[in-house]
C-alpha cells in the first residue's frame, strides 16, 4: 500500500525504529497516515498540497477574503460582480490583488488572505449565502514543514507500538505503564501550527 498525504516517509519511521525488515511495512505505513490524520485534527489544517481547486468565498469586507492556507503564488482570483452566479471579471495578482502575509515565502508558511489593492473592492453579499468571489488555488501548504514531519514520525511510531499495548497498557516484567492520551512532544511540535476557533 503507499502513503496517501503522509507527513513522512516509510523509510523515515523504519530508521526511527530501527527496522532493517519490510515485514511490518503495511502497519507502519498505516500508521503513518493514521499519525498525519490526527495531526490534521489537532491543528486544524493540512500540511499537504492539493491539486488547483476553485473555491467561492465571502468578503470580510471591501478590501479582505480571508482563506484557507494557500500553498503558493499560482492563484486565480475572480469575482461575481452582479450577484449573477457568474465570475465574470478575473483579478491581476500585483495590481489587483495581493496575497499576505507578504513575508510567506520567507518564513515557509502558507497565504491566508487576499488583499485588494489598486483601487480595486471586492463586492459585498447582497443576499444570504452568496458567495461572490472565486478563489482558483493550490491549498494547503507547498511543503511539509520539519516539525509536522517530527511529530508525525513520533506519533507513528507510537501507533506502530500501540498494536501490541493492549488498552493503552504496556507491559513489562513485573510492572505496567500507562500510555498518555497525547504525546507531550508531539503536543509541543504541532502547538505553534493550530488554527484557534472561536465559538
Amino acid at each position: 500500500m503507499a502513503i496517501t498525504n503522509g507527513y513522512c516517509s516509510l523509510a523515515e519511521v523504519k530508521a526511527a525504529l530501527r527496522l532493517t525488515d519490510s515485514v511490518d511495512d503495511t502497519l507502519l505505513e498505516n500508521a503513518i497516515e493514521g499519525a498525519s490524520r490526527r495531526i490534521d485534527g489537532m491543528t486544524g489544517r493540512w500540511f499537504y498540497k492539493t491539486a488547483s481547486t476553485a473555491i467561492k468565498m465571502y468578503a470580510l469586507d471591501s478590501y479582505n477574503v480571508p482563506t484557507r492556507d494557500i500553498a503558493n503564488t499560482t492563484v486565480v482570483v475572480k469575482t461575481d460582480d452582479n450577484a449573477d452566479g457568474t465570475f465574470e471579471t478575473t483579478w491581476t495578482q500585483g495590481v489587483d490583488y495581493q496575497l499576505e502575509p507578504l513575508d510567506a515565502p520567507l518564513r515557509g508558511i502558507p497565504f491566508n488572505r487576499v488583499i485588494a489593492i489598486g483601487g480595486k473592492t471586492f463586492p459585498l453579499i447582497t443576499q444570504p449565502s452568496k458567495a461572490l468571489v472565486e478563489i482558483t488555488a493550490y491549498w494547503g501548504f507547498d511543503a511539509v514543514p520539519d516539525d509536522i514531519r517530527e511529530a508525525t514520525i513520533l506519533l507513528a511510531m507510537r501507533g506502530f507500538a500501540r498494536y501490541n499495548a493492549a488498552l493503552g497498557v504496556v507491559g513489562f516484567a513485573d510492572m505496567a505503564i500507562q500510555v498518555r492520551a497525547v504525546d507531550p512532544d508531539v503536543r509541543d511540535l504541532v502547538q505553534p501550527f493550530r488554527i484557534i476557533g472561536v465559538a
